[in-house]
């Protein structure tokens, strides 16, 4: 699973010209999912993303994590972050999900975060979705299960 963690003043997903999740200060999680994902990764990924320390603390450090401040947290599916854009000029998915896999993967993620955490909202799975965000900082940080970066 990979991640694109932004923290954010807001952020919203629309579909069709309604908003279908939409939060104040917090992250905004663009997903991704493989085809070797399972519940460690997603154990791995929710702990990773909730316990972060992307907010500023009284001193102005980053010691804080979402759920320190209460935030929002958006989780949107991407599976163009399995795009391998090594060879050629048109990015290669093989190593992402299958799209049924990546329904489930996906959908167990957002239980998962709302089993473990109070104010998820969420992006529509294999749909056109528009994502508006003020990115704060910026802070955007990388996180892939594999650990490869």
């Amino acid at each position: 699973m990979r991640a694109v963690i932004q923290r954010v003043s807001y952020g919203k997903v629309t579909v069709e010209d309604k908003v279908v999740g939409a939060i104040d200060k917090g992250i905004l999680a663009l997903v991704g999912m493989s085809s070797d994902d399972n519940k460690e990764t997603m154990d791995y990924m929710i702990n990773k993303i909730l316990n972060l320390r992307i907010f500023e603390d009284e001193q102005e450090k980053m010691n804080l994590s979402l759920k320190d401040i209460n935030g929002g947290l958006l989780v949107v599916p991407n599976f163009t972050l399995y795009g391998d854009c090594r060879k050629g000029r048109r990015p290669s998915y093989v190593s992402g999900a299958s799209v049924s896999q990546a329904s489930k993967l996906y959908e167990d993620l957002i239980q998962a975060f709302k089993k473990a955490y109070a104010q998820v909202e969420q992006g529509q799975f294999q749909a056109e979705m528009k994502v508006d965000l003020l990115n704060d900082g910026p802070v955007t940080l990388l996180i892939d299960s594999d650990r490869n970066f």
